[in-house]
Parts: C-alpha cells; sequence; structure tokens
C-alpha cells in the first residue's frame, strides 16, 4: 500500500489533482501532552519538508549537473547549455512538491532540459527570420570540452536533424535510457520514441555517407 505520510506530500487542491496527496497526520506528542522535540540541529520553526528538499537538491546538483549539461549541449543548446540546466533545477525547486515522489526528479529535470532546449531553438529560428542576422554558433569551453569524446561529424550530424529525431537518439544512445524513459522525458508515447529513434538513425546514417 502507498505510504501517505511522506514529507514532499501536500493536500490536494482543485488545481493539482494528480501532484500531491492526503494531508500529513498531525504532530505526535508525548504521553504528557507535550509536542516530541524536533531532531538535534533542526532550528524551531523550520519546516523538516523544506531541508529534506534541499539536501536532496544538492544531491540532485552533484550527482546529474554535469550529465545534464552534456545532454543540452547535444540537443543545440550550445554556449546557453548551463543556463538551461540552471533553470531547470529553479523550476523543479519551485515544484518539488508537485513530484509523486523525489525518485521521480531525474526524469524530471530531464524533461524541463529538453523543453526549455526546444524553446531555445525556436526563439533562434524567429530571431534569424526576423532579424536576417547569424547567430554565433561558439560553444563555451564547457561545452566544447565536453564533446571532444564524440566524433565531430556525428555531432554535427545531430544538429541537422528534426528537433524530436534528435532528442530521442541522444536520450537513447548518449544517455542510455530505455524507451519509457525517453518517452517520458520527451512527453510522447513509446510508440513515437521508437518511430523517432527509426527515423532518426536513418537520417543519420545518410548525413554520415555524405562526409565519407
Amino acid at each position: 500500500m502507498e505510504r501517505t505520510d511522506q514529507p514532499w506530500r501536500r493536500g490536494r487542491t482543485a488545481t493539482e489533482p494528480d501532484a500531491v496527496g492526503p494531508a500529513s497526520p498531525p504532530p505526535v506528542s508525548s504521553p504528557a501532552g507535550t509536542p516530541e522535540p524536533m531532531p538535534a540541529g533542526t532550528e524551531p520553526g523550520v519546516d523538516l519538508r523544506d531541508v529534506e528538499r534541499e539536501t536532496a537538491m544538492i544531491r540532485l546538483f552533484d550527482g546529474h549537473h554535469a550529465q545534464l549539461v552534456r545532454l543540452a549541449v547535444l540537443l543545440g543548446a550550445e554556449q546557453d547549455a548551463e543556463d538551461v540546466v540552471a533553470e531547470a533545477f529553479c523550476v523543479l525547486h519551485h515544484r518539488w512538491y508537485r513530484l509523486r515522489t523525489p525518485e521521480a526528479a531525474p526524469a524530471y529535470l530531464r524533461s524541463v532540459v529538453c523543453n526549455l532546449v526546444r524553446m531555445r531553438i525556436r526563439r533562434l529560428q524567429v530571431s534569424r527570420r526576423h532579424a536576417d542576422m547569424e547567430v554565433s554558433e561558439i560553444a563555451s569551453a564547457e561545452s566544447t570540452a565536453m564533446l571532444h569524446e564524440d566524433q565531430r561529424q556525428v555531432v554535427d550530424a545531430l544538429k541537422n536533424l528534426p528537433t524530436r529525431q534528435r532528442e530521442a537518439l541522444v536520450l537513447r544512445y548518449w544517455m542510455d535510457l530505455k524507451e519509457r524513459e525517453i518517452a517520458e522525458s520527451m512527453g510522447i508515447s513509446t510508440g513515437a520514441v521508437k518511430s523517432h529513434i527509426s527515423r532518426g538513425m536513418h537520417a543519420l546514417s545518410r548525413a554520415m555517407e555524405t562526409h565519407r
């Protein structure tokens, strides 16, 4: 049976039907009616849920930041990759209590990074059409270093693929995610993931042939 006393749970509201669960139970009191003391090192008035959120965010940053920056670079964020990932962590921090469980946080971060990179690409396309100016393609030193281990021709070919195909291939072969995880990150069905991977691989193979 699913537990309902987790600190990331909140009471259900009319605008958040799926994100939260039942309200937390009242604090347990001692037999004499005096509330139990707070854990050592915790200041009075501090919400333990916020303490656990901050601790979890630090662990997520330490364990996933570099990988997410690499994901953003390969998806097309280029010199903005660091900013994209920083914004993704801010979004997660703001919406932490809407997660079903803390274990869903890495997948949520990947999803936000994908969405933010899509938005960036759309803005660049609009700028190029209306301003008739070239946008700098010079990546940051961090981004360039992350791409050294990959074959430059493959990375260049990826940039020319449709957005969804590029996302599916990067998540599958660079992030080593399963189709279900890719579908969750991209916000599409597993069937659509298979289709994008198949088409992307076909287009990538053709592109690589032209470089030989």
